[in-house]
């Protein structure tokens, strides 16, 4: 495979990656645009974002009422200038989508349909029955083929950014049908990879969501934002995590302790199943350590019963959870209550960027999940991420051509010399032969997922994240004296999960740190012992640098831009 040098190289083929891709195509038509995927694009997480894209289209809604929910919702650490920004785009991008042909759910009078969501004072969410991410990454997609200069590099793996003189000048890559590593050069570089959920045992997220954008771009020097918010979802199947859409609850789905309880009462009176994410995980939690869960092999669950819906709303809304059920759980939710319980779902962390996804290192840009432009806060309200994806990586890719056609074209001399380091590294690191006396791969990931879900779960305390530092500490000792079993050169897994457990332990490292710094509770971060939170001192965004080499990363905070919300207590 030919691995030419692009103007504009988008990195990850998702909703943010193709919206930023066709963005670029469309700003300037003379551009060489290319996307690098380690999958193809229509098996992006994408596919796996069910219940809906949030944009205020309806009458009764606005700008201001979005903008609101958003940032009480991050409890106030959104920077509510890129919010404004946000919920003001929102509808064009949901608009645009429909003229491209994204099958949106319709009202009978034909408007596109919503319907309610967590942390949302009205009806905003809009969907496609509830596979709205499968119908939106095809309609970006098939969008994506009609520009001739958009080309695909499918299935490659990208290893590292390459820097000269202080800029971004593109990428070493994979191929992973032939396991040859590849410069691929770039005037503009933008990463949209999505989110680090396999960091955890138990994710809604997908085997590819490893964090492979972050940590390239923190190991080039650029900082992170806001690591320690981790999202847990408070309806995921309990054997498997797959995510139970919040889609269920907004149709009118109920959650029920084994005393046969609606327990939200207690913990967001006035929103119930419909409070925000965060909320609803910890009084889940809360309810399991009070003995008021259901007890099952693979720990406390709670009821999630939709039984009253009836089965003709079940099919025309919520056909996708009912073939769930039946596939994963052996139930028909039409006549059994679903089994749920909090689990890990979305990173609101992520690469620091501004509001056209511009990173501080020239020419890297940054996208969607793997991306923190100051949207989603403490908290990420549900339905606001597939419309992130459209808003910022519209943005990234505009401001990305821009760069793309005032800068000069990298040189190739040290852009190979630069692989050729990156090739006897994998080589020296990976595909010696040490008898057979090294770590086992799997042994090294499971203990990582499996002390993250205990000491950085849905609450925290100093004596775990103690911990939690020592073990990331050890296993990343541990994971220098890992053995490959497969040194084959052909889509060989186990090197690439090799290079992405690399990846998942130094953000693992991140995310420690920077929890351990943030000694209050503030949205998914929940202190049990700082239980308040504290705007005289963490009313700010967390900034992580890498350090020296065996060094911790050095955490700064960054004051929040606030125009017209103040920060008030954040009840529902």
């Amino acid at each position: 495979m030919d691995f030419p040098s692009f103007d504009v190289l988008v990195i990850g083929g998702g909703a943010a990656g193709l919206r930023a891709a066709i963005a670029a195509a469309e700003t300037e038509r003379s551009l060489r645009i290319g996307i690098v995927s380690k999958v193809y694009p229509m098996r992006s997480h994408t596919v796996s974002a069910e219940g809906g894209a949030a944009a205020a289209l309806r009458p009764e809604d606005s700008w201001e009422k979005h903008a609101f929910d958003t940032i009480k919702g991050s409890d106030y650490i959104a920077d509510q200038y890129v919010v404004e920004t946000f919920v003001r785009e929102a509808p064009l991008e949901l608009v645009r989508l429909e003229h491209w042909g994204c099958p949106w759910s319709r009202d009978p009078d034909g408007k596109i349909s919503a319907r309610p969501f967590g942390g949302m004072s009205v009806w905003r969410t809009c969907f496609a029955a509830d596979k709205t991410g499968f119908h939106l990454l095809h309609t970006l997609f098939q969008t994506s083929l009609k520009y001739e200069k958009i080309a695909r590099l499918d299935e490659c793996f990208v290893t590292s950014l390459l820097v000269e003189d202080g800029r971004c000048v593109g990428v070493s890559a994979m191929n992973q049908r032939t396991g040859a590593i590849h410069p691929i050069g770039a005037k503009s570089v933008i990463l949209t990879t999505g989110g680090n959920g396999r960091i955890y045992a138990f994710t809604t997220n997908g085997n590819i969501c490893t964090g492979d954008g972050m940590a390239l771009a923190y190991r080039a020097g650029v900082p992170l934002k806001d690591m320690e918010m981790v999202q847990f979802h408070p309806t995921g199947l309990p054997a498997t995590g797959i995510l139970i859409t919040e889609a269920v609850r907004g149709e009118g789905g109920y959650l029920i302790n084994n005393k046969g309880e609606r327990f939200l009462k207690d913990y967001v009176p006035s929103k119930m199943e419909l409070g925000p994410r965060d909320i609803i995980s910890r009084a889940e939690v809360t309810e399991f350590e009070k003995g008021n869960g259901f007890k099952g092999e693979h720990g406390d669950y709670m009821h999630l019963d939709v039984r009253h819906l009836g089965e003709e709303t079940i099919d025309l809304k919520l056909p996708f959870m009912r073939e769930l059920g039946l596939d994963y759980v052996g139930i028909d939710i039409v006549r059994d209550p679903i089994p749920v319980r909090p689990v890990e779902h979305y990173m609101m962390g992520g690469v620091d960027v501004d509001i056209y996804g511009a990173s501080e290192l020239s020419g890297l840009y940054a996208a969607g999940e793997c991306a923190n432009v100051g949207l989603n806060g403490a908290n990420r309200l549900g339905s606001n991420s597939l419309t992130e994806c459209l808003v910022f990586g519209a943005a990234a890719g505009r401001a990305a051509a821009h760069h793309s056609s005032q800068a000069k074209a990298p040189t190739a001399n040290p852009i190979a010399a630069l692989v050729e380091d990156e090739t006897r590294r994998i080589e020296k690191t990976y595909m010696a032969d040490n008898g057979g006396k090294g770590e086992r791969l799997a042994d090294v990931r499971e203990e990582l997922q499996r002390s993250m879900d205990l000491n950085v779960g849905v609450f925290r305390t100093a004596e775990g994240l103690a911990e939690q530092e020592a073990t990331v500490h050890e296993l990343r000792q541990r994971y220098k004296k890992v053995q490959l079993d497969d040194h084959s050169k052909v889509f060989n897994t186990e090197l690439t999960a090799a290079l992405e457990l690399d990846f998942m332990l130094e953000l693992a490292e991140v995310m420690t740190h920077c929890a351990a710094a943030r000694k209050e509770s503030r949205g998914a971060h929940a202190r049990r012992d700082f239980p308040d939170r504290d705007d005289e001192k963490f009313l700010a965004n967390t900034i992580a640098t890498r350090g020296a080499p065996g060094q911790p990363p050095k955490i700064e905070y960054r004051p929040v831009r606030i125009t017209d919300w103040q920060p008030a207590v954040r009840s529902y």
